[in-house]
């Protein structure tokens, strides 16, 4: 499948997404000229939405909240379904395959591709095309849920990365904010020198979600995961960009000894328990952690967390990666037209803006984003997101990067001494080229 060239995406939205090779969705809305929905038309109606991640307080009211004014202004009724993060690939192929799926779902930007090859997704391109909210989201944010012209997602909520650290740590150890890959290892080795070799100093992140930590120190070097020539894939997890690093990241276990060697599965969800509970004094993850990690530990203020940019070794931030939520409809909606009120209501400027706050992404409309350059959690957010950068749109990333563990199991095997890098990068490489390519 060709994905449609940036530059054709963005000609495509400027126009009002009329060029889209002459086709229609099979089942355009009928009523569309609107961002919100109008009368009880849907009386008695239910609508399956799932939302992925366990929720917390703050994202279960806007989820609440979200669903009263669908029911006020349709008359349907929401059935909100909760998926944990790790059983969502699972319950994405089962409801692809046949099984029972949402009429609405939530969906990582970087997971359109995968699904839409597989024909889960609804082509949204009419609805886009006549909701007056959504052209006002800028249209390089269109990229990922947009093939060969046509638009199967619609942006919900931006995300980056930033390293959460615990701010009464740094002060009591007298650790300044780290410029540079040498001040990161200096304040990490400190942190488990003061507070126990069971704290990780700064926490290595070798599980399902490790490329979110990985690729800045990679991307800031200016490596690649992989590049399209043509039609093919061709790796690059073998150039000396990549693989410095690769070797950085591998390096705070193996040499430096910042995060135990005893844990080079655990993710980002993991991490955050360790945090919560006073065993982690920096990571990489995003504002939306802080809200979980106080209902975990209520001691926990907000005054003794903050965020800085992941350093670059030379000094400067790092490009972190562009990632997000989107909404999208799924191809086997009971009833699309109702599918597509909901998404035209929780995407809009409204209730899209208060997703994204509510749950610690940042707004893609511009003037709320632009607001947020005052605010001390989101403000190194906002100011990465310009830069940001994504993983290699394909729609086998997802095997790759979570079903195979191509670059889990290269770090893995640096780590505990069974490859060395150049022949870890390389088997990785071969690997990654043959999953891309199939």
């Amino acid at each position: 499948m060709k994905i449609a060239k940036f530059a054709a995406v963005t000609a495509a939205l400027a126009f009002g997404l009329s060029a889209c090779g002459g086709a229609e969705p099979a089942e355009p809305p009928k009523a569309a000229d609107s961002s919100a929905p109008t009368g009880p038309k849907y009386a008695g109606q239910t609508l399956t939405v799932w939302r992925l991640g366990d929720p917390n307080d703050v994202v279960k009211k806007y989820q609440d909240d979200l669903s009263a004014a669908f029911t006020a202004a349709t008359g349907a009724t929401v059935n909100t379904q909760w998926i944990p993060w790790p059983e969502v690939n699972n319950r994405f192929t089962a409801a692809a395959a046949g099984g029972e799926g949402p009429d609405v779902t939530e969906i990582g930007n970087d997971q359109v591709l995968t699904w839409q090859t597989e024909d889960a997704l609804a082509d949204l391109t009419a609805v886009v095309q006549a909701t007056e909210d959504f052209k006002a989201i800028p249209a390089n944010l269109w990229g990922l849920e947009t093939v060969d012209g046509k638009v199967y997602a619609v942006p919900w909520g931006g995300g980056t990365r930033a390293i959460l650290y615990r701010v009464d740590w740094f002060k009591e150890l007298g650790i300044e904010i780290p410029k540079n890959w040498d001040e990161l290892v200096a304040a990490g080795k400190k942190i488990v020198e003061k507070k126990g070799k069971d704290v990780d100093g700064f926490a290595f992140n070798g599980g399902s979600d490790s490329n979110h930590a990985l690729a800045p120190f990679t991307w800031s070097l200016g490596g690649e995961y992989a590049v399209k020539e043509g039609d093919k894939w061709v790796g690059k997890l073998t150039d000396p960009t990549f693989k410095e690093g690769f070797t950085f990241y591998a390096d705070l276990v193996a040499k430096h000894g910042v995060s135990r060697k005893s844990a080079l599965t655990q993710n980002a969800t993991d991490i955050r328990t360790r945090f919560a509970n006073n065993k982690v004094g920096m990571y990489i993850t995003a504002p939306w952690d802080i809200a979980t990690i106080k209902e975990a530990n209520k001691k926990l203020k907000d005054e003794q967390m903050g965020f800085f940019t992941i350093p670059a070794k030379d000094g400067s931030p790092a490009p972190a990666f562009q990632g997000g939520n989107d909404i999208a409809v799924w191809n086997d909606a009971k009833n699309k037209e109702l599918a597509y009120e909901f998404v035209k209501l929780a995407a809009g400027k409204q209730w899209g803006t208060r997703y994204a706050t509510d749950g610690g992404l940042l707004p893609l409309y511009p003037d709320a984003l632009a607001a947020l350059a005052s605010d001390p959690v989101q403000a190194p957010f906002a100011a990465t997101f310009p830069k940001a950068r994504t993983f290699p749109n394909d729609a086998n990333w997802t095997e790759a990067n979570e079903t195979k563990a191509v670059l889990q199991n290269a770090l893995r095997a640096v780590i505990e001494g069974k490859k060395n890098v150049d022949t870890a990068l390389a088997d990785a490489n071969t690997e990654l080229e043959t999953i891309l390519n199939q």
